[in-house]
């Protein structure tokens, strides 16, 4: 049976959509994901026993909930239930509370493994519990966390594959439109295979070189940059008046 039999140029324009819907999705899926991740996991670690207690049952909940079960609870569980939302919201919204609950769980790793004594010397400089919180822990956390929400946002994106289920309009979606016109199965989902591949390889070739240059101290904006300048030539100063 010979392949390559599906006018790919008739689909080029629809596939060309859904690639930007499925960028769209992991886009802002992954923005609201890593905020509400962030917020959640502050929470666990927080003084305040009535804020940790809702925080942890929200990760535990959501981590042991397979995300297809999510997508349709919040697309034809809520609006059964008299709230409508439409395909992209709810879409976006079932990515963020389903891999925050993950994202949670690596920034709390990463925030409780900064030593105290970085609080502790933030507190004797004078500095705010906020300003330390924000200047000298969160920072370092951060970079602490950066392998596992790199995977977690290739995994995001190969996740909006499970939006066909509703109808996104994403690659997959589409994939399946293709499909039931040409009956080219193995053609059709091989190809979108391939481009999912060279969505995600790329992506986490780009992260791993991100990671790689931020535990190197590498920096990476153009402030940063010249911060670093300046003081490499105060400290060239002082070293040839002495």
């Amino acid at each position: 049976m010979s392949a390559f039999q599906v006018p790919w140029s008739d689909y080029m324009p629809a596939l060309e959509s859904a690639l930007g819907n499925t960028l769209e999705y992991t886009a802002l899926s992954f923005v609201g994901a890593a905020a509400l991740g962030l917020g959640v996991a502050v929470l666990r670690l927080g003084p305040s026993r009535l804020l940790r207690i809702p925080a942890a049952v929200y990760t535990e909940v959501f981590k042991n909930v397979p995300l297809l079960a999510i997508i349709f609870l919040t697309y034809f569980g809520l609006a059964s239930a008299g709230v409508t939302l439409s395909v992209f919201q709810a879409g976006c919204l079932s990515l963020i509370v389903f891999y925050a609950a993950y994202l949670s769980e690596i920034f709390r790793a990463a925030i409780a493994g900064i030593h105290d004594g970085q609080r502790e010397a933030g507190a004797a400089l004078g500095m705010s519990r906020t300003a330390v919180y924000l200047r000298v822990v969160l920072p370092q956390a951060l970079r602490l966390a950066l392998p596992g929400t790199n995977t977690m946002l290739v995994d995001l994106l190969k996740s909006t594959s499970l939006l066909v289920t509703i109808s996104a309009a994403e690659l997959m979606s589409e994939a399946r439109l293709i499909t039931s016109e040409t009956f080219r199965a193995l053609e059709v989902y091989g190809v979108i295979s391939v481009v999912y591949f060279l969505l995600c390889y790329p992506l986490s070739q780009l992260l791993l070189w991100l990671e790689r240059r931020i535990k190197a101290g590498k920096p990476l904006t153009i402030s940063r940059r010249r911060r670093l300048a300046t003081a490499r030539a105060l400290l060239a100063t002082a070293e040839a008046e002495s």
